[in-house]
């Protein structure tokens, strides 16, 4: 699959980007919110084995996308959905260097729309940690509303964690 926007190019991914995943994937500050990482190399190749495997499901329920750059074809970032039933749940990382520039939203505006219209779904929710300002920007940019906050659901990294979660809704996503 893939998609192309403004400045970028979303597409599956392949066996040999594990290296380009590992370089953001493995950074500390990188998956300070995340419930992986930072990656080992293993953890990266198992991942990305996953990702090729999902692709082959019929119907496809999990879209794992690299979010490359057309004017270098660099891969800087990730950014996936995945289907349950008329609801889906989307998340996004991007290499350090890369952030602040708009890439995460333009990518996640793509694959909104794909969801919305190709793929017909209903709702798309996000969750994200309090202190993850940036990726609470992301939904807000989306047009996300949050429904409230999950608290001490999750537990990962040794603690139990809160999330604010945000959804957008078919409807609402088509009269923006």
């Amino acid at each position: 699959m893939q998609l192309q926007t403004k400045r970028l190019i979303l597409r599956d991914l392949v066996p040999d980007d594990w290296t380009a995943i590992h370089t953001y994937t493995s950074m500390p500050e990188v998956t300070t919110y995340t419930a992986w990482g930072p990656n080992t190399e293993a953890d990266t190749q198992a991942y990305i084995q996953q990702v090729v495997d999902w692709q082959q499901e019929q119907p496809r329920q999990h879209y794992e996308l690299g979010i490359q750059l057309q004017s270098n074809r660099i891969l800087i970032g990730g950014i996936g959905i995945h289907l349950q039933s008329t609801n889906a749940e989307i998340g996004y990382v991007l290499h350090p260097q890369y952030q602040g520039s708009g890439y995460v939203t333009e990518a996640a505006q793509a694959l909104l729309s794909y969801a919305f219209d190709k793929l017909n779904v209903h709702r798309i929710y996000a969750t994200c940690r309090p202190a993850n300002t940036a990726s609470e920007k992301v939904m807000t940019k989306l047009g996300m509303t949050r429904e409230g906050v999950l608290r001490q659901h999750w537990y990962y990294k040794g603690e139990f964690h809160d999330s604010y979660l945000y959804s957008i809704l078919s409807t609402e996503y088509a009269g923006r």
